[in-house]
C-alpha cells in the first residue's frame, strides 16, 4: 500500500468514526471529522479535486466550529430542529449560483478534473456542514444527495476507498435522519409533557 493510499484508509475510517458519532450526537465527532478532513485534503488535491480539498480544510474549521456550537449541549442550548422552506430555498439558490461561479472559476483557470462537480460537491457540503451544526435536521436530506453524488465523483477519480465511504455515508445518512427525527419528536413530546 503505498503512502496516498495509508492516507486515504486513514480518512474513511476517521470518517466513519465521525459520522457515527454524529449520529449519536457525541460531540466527539468533531474531533475525528478534523482528523478525517486533515487527510482528506492531501488525498483530494492529489487527486485533482482542488474544490473538494478546499472543502475539507473548510471541514476543519467546521469542526472547531461544531465543537463550539455543541459544547453545551447537555445545557439544552442546541436542538434538533426543522428550518424553513425560505431557508431551503435560499440554500439551494445559492447553492446552484455559487458552485457555478467556482465551477468556473476552477476550469477557467486551473488543471482541475471535474470542475463544476467538485464545485458543486463542495458548495453544498459547505451549506449542509452549516446545517448540521446547527443541528437542523434538513441537513441530513442534503446530505443523502451529496453523498450520492459524491461517489460517481470519487469513482471517477479512481478514488475506490473514498467512494465506497460514500456509500456508507450515503445509508447512514438516511439512518441519521431517521434517528435525528426521532430524537426531535421525543424532545418536543417530552416539552409538551412538562
Amino acid at each position: 500500500m503505498d503512502i496516498l493510499s495509508a492516507i486515504e484508509l486513514f480518512s474513511v475510517i476517521t470518517g466513519l468514526i465521525y459520522l457515527v458519532l454524529l449520529i449519536q450526537e457525541n460531540i466527539w465527532c468533531w474531533f475525528f471529522g478534523i482528523l478525517s478532513s486533515l487527510a482528506f485534503i492531501v488525498v483530494m488535491y492529489n487527486s485533482q479535486l482542488y474544490s473538494e480539498s478546499i472543502l475539507y480544510l473548510f471541514y476543519v474549521f467546521v469542526g472547531f466550529y461544531g465543537i463550539y456550537k455543541w459544547k453545551d449541549k447537555g445545557k439544552g442550548k442546541l436542538v434538533i430542529k426543522r428550518t424553513t422552506f425560505f431557508n431551503i430555498a435560499l440554500i439551494l439558490i445559492s447553492g446552484a449560483l455559487l458552485s457555478f461561479g467556482v465551477g468556473y472559476l476552477f476550469d477557467s483557470y486551473t488543471d482541475a478534473q471535474r470542475p463544476f462537480a467538485d464545485a458543486t460537491s463542495s458548495v453544498f457540503s459547505i451549506l449542509a456542514s452549516f446545517m448540521e451544526a446547527h443541528k437542523w435536521l434538513s441537513a441530513w436530506v442534503f446530505w443523502i444527495f451529496i453523498n450520492v453524488f459524491s461517489i460517481w465523483l470519487y469513482f471517477d477519480r479512481e478514488l475506490k476507498m473514498a467512494s465506497f465511504l460514500m456509500v456508507i455515508y450515503f445509508l447512514l445518512s438516511i439512518f441519521g435522519f431517521l434517528q435525528w427525527r426521532k430524537n426531535m419528536q421525543k424532545a418536543t413530546l417530552s416539552t409538551i409533557s412538562k
